[in-house]
């Protein structure tokens, strides 16, 4: 059977080279990040929003998101040996402690994006191991945060993720580049590669380019490895397994999602978002919304006299399956999710679709054995 090839990120290396992306609030925690770590992925830890996990409360928001993202360290890497990564978004007002509690606790890899992570390399020690990796939705994005890593910190990253406009979640592009094939994760991958190698070959590191956005099967990723890439970041898939640590409430709203149900908002961050339509956000675009108070002042950028509503408690809500108090972010993809399965069979299921896809493509293989192993596809049966 035809095999991907191991990602490896400095001196760590992940046999399979999928990322599962980091999703908040509280939809990857420690279960799903070290149940994808088990199977030979990288598992992504968010820590959005674990302030109010950590105490089903707004007070003390900061002191428990840090307690929160040290136990759920702790936890993912008492379940897995595997490689345990944590994302941190750039716009969170505790983006400081969060830094320096992951790297504590010895997380494997920081990822960060949701605005530009300039000063990542300042919040390492000495002594630290943990890979820093920015998430960036352009070459001119990465090329900055090289350039200044070096500059300020004789530093480079030690993995790019770019993340296209089929992502979950916020994303890093303005309402009209989102259908604009100028943008499309194909036609900026090359041009973030070419940045990579550039600044690689300078300083004498590799920096592996992970492609991510709306890659959902192992013909998708099989493409974007075809194309350069070192490895591939997908969260959507992830959200319908027994181990994400969304309710089943949140899992089945993706299951019946179609694709008319898929939209784009504008997010109290500032930033465009693709979600899930739901009754909460149907008050939002009538303007029944508005939050009383800020609660947490989670988000930088986040305006409470002109916000449509908290996202933080947006988020809670719907964690829990209250959608008419909030709502899911999803890939462009959600619409294909039809069933909760482990982790452990989507992997198989991706590792199989991959080797069909790369042995149909090749040109040793015949019509008749390329009609065969669709066929014969397990994961027909």
């Amino acid at each position: 059977m035809t095999t991907m090839k191991a990602l490896h990120i400095g001196d760590l290396v992940i046999p399979i080279p999928i990322i599962q992306g980091g999703m908040g609030v509280g939809v990857s925690l420690s279960g799903l990040a070290a149940a994808v770590a088990n199977e030979g992925g990288l598992g992504v830890i968010s820590s959005a929003g674990l302030g109010v996990l950590q105490s089903g409360k707004y007070s003390h928001f900061k002191e428990n998101s840090t307690k929160g993202l040290f136990s759920e360290i702790l936890k993912a890497k008492s379940l897995s040996k595997g490689v345990i990564g944590v994302n941190i978004m750039v716009a969170l007002t505790n983006y400081k402690e969060l830094m320096e509690t992951a790297i504590a606790a010895e997380a494997d890899i920081l990822f960060s994006g949701a605005g530009l992570p300039f000063d990542m390399p300042k919040y390492l020690l000495p002594t630290s191991k943990t890979k820093l990796v920015p998430i960036v939705s352009s070459a001119r994005a990465a090329r900055l945060i090289c350039q200044k890593w070096w500059n300020n910190y004789h530093y480079l990253p030690d993995a790019i993720v770019l993340e296209g406009p089929k992502a979950g979640g916020h994303l890093g592009f303005k309402l009209n580049q989102l259908n604009d094939p100028l943008f499309s994760l194909e036609k900026l991958l090359p041009e973030v590669l070419d940045v990579a190698h550039e600044f690689g070959l300078m300083h004498g590191k590799k920096i592996p380019v992970i492609a991510a956005g709306g890659i959902f099967n192992g013909a998708d990723i099989a493409r974007f490895l075809e194309a350069g890439a070192d490895g591939v970041q997908m969260g959507t898939r992830f959200v319908t397994t027994t181990e994400c640590d969304a309710s089943e409430d949140f899992k089945q709203a993706y299951l019946k999602a179609t694709m008319t149900d898929i939209q784009i908002i504008q997010s109290p961050v500032g930033m465009p978002g693709r979600a899930i339509k739901s009754s909460f956000l149907e008050d939002v675009e009538a303007g029944k919304r508005h939050p009383k108070s800020c609660p947490v002042n989670c988000v930088h950028t986040c305006d409470i006299k002109t916000a449509p509503y908290c996202i933080m408690a947006a988020l809670t809500a719907a964690l829990r399956g209250k959608f008419n108090r909030g709502y899911a972010f999803a890939g462009s993809n959600v619409w294909k999710c039809d069933k909760i399965i482990s982790v452990e069979a989507l992997m198989n299921m991706l590792k199989h679709e991959y080797a069909i896809h790369q042995l149909i493509n090749s040109p040793k293989t015949t019509a008749e054995h390329q009609e065969n192993l669709v066929l014969n596809n397990p994961i027909r049966a």
